[in-house]
């Protein structure tokens, strides 16, 4: 049933984003693969509602590969942000 969660999946959750606890009804599902339909086996993350705001809902496909090649969370963050930064103006350049 649309909507449906199984018994116990009411209680807070934390925000990924800014790591408030807040009750369930006050937080959208966040998927990292990119398809919150395909619900089978899957444990969501959440944020609580003013950080999905922030958010860019745009389509991401591609993006989690392209972090974890580029070394996100295992290199320094100005040389991670070097490479994100490269990766993007050359995918931009190839794509005009």
């Amino acid at each position: 049933m649309w909507g449906a969660r199984r018994d116990g999946d009411d209680g807070p959750v934390t925000c990924i984003a800014c790591g408030d606890e807040v009750p369930r009804d006050d937080a959208r599902e966040y998927d990292k693969h990119g398809n919150r339909w395909e619900r089978t086996d899957k444990e969501f993350e959440y944020l609580c509602k003013p950080c999905d705001r922030t958010c860019c809902h745009q389509p991401r496909k591609g993006l989690e590969s392209m972090l974890v090649d580029l070394g996100a969370g295992e290199v320094p963050r100005e040389e991670f942000l070097a490479r994100f930064h490269d990766a993007t103006v050359e995918a931009r350049e190839h794509s005009d």
